[in-house]
This record gives C-alpha cells, structure tokens and sequence, in this order.
C-alpha cells in the first residue's frame, strides 16, 4: 500500500461545481476525481518530455553523413 499526504487546496467555487459533477458522473469521490485527473495530465506530460527527448536524439545525429544520401554513401562504398 502507498503512502498518502494530506493537503488542503482552495478551489473556486466554480471549480468545485465542475469539480463535484464530474465525480458524479464518473461515480468518483472527490479525491479520486481529482487524483485520476493529475495522474492523467501527468501522463501527458511525461508522454511530451518522451517525445522532446526522442526528437533530440534524432536531431543530434543529423549532420554525422554530412548532405550525403544512403545511396550516395553506398556508391562511395562500392569504390
């Protein structure tokens, strides 16, 4: 089992509003609405820091064959 903290927030009153019909909807108690909708966002946020890494990656490897293409770098290959 994890460890919970507990934290008071202030919430406007029309975030609540919003807030209490969503975990209605969803059949949620308020703190699990609201858990599931950070871990939700975490999840993007963690699924764009992938991907910037990813494309950093590739980034930082172009330039290594120079304007060379595959078939031009076979060709040379060949010689």
């Amino acid at each position: 089992m994890s460890a919970t903290l507990r934290k008071n927030f202030v919430f406007d009153s029309t975030v609540v509003a919003h807030l209490e019909e969503i975990a209605k909807i969803e059949g949620l108690s308020l703190t699990k609405a609201i858990s599931e909708m950070i871990e939700q966002r975490y999840e993007e946020i963690a699924k764009q820091k992938r991907l910037e890494a990813a494309m950093s990656i590739v980034g930082s490897a172009s330039g290594v064959f120079g304007n060379l293409t595959i078939q031009e770098i076979k060709a040379q290959m060949d010689v």
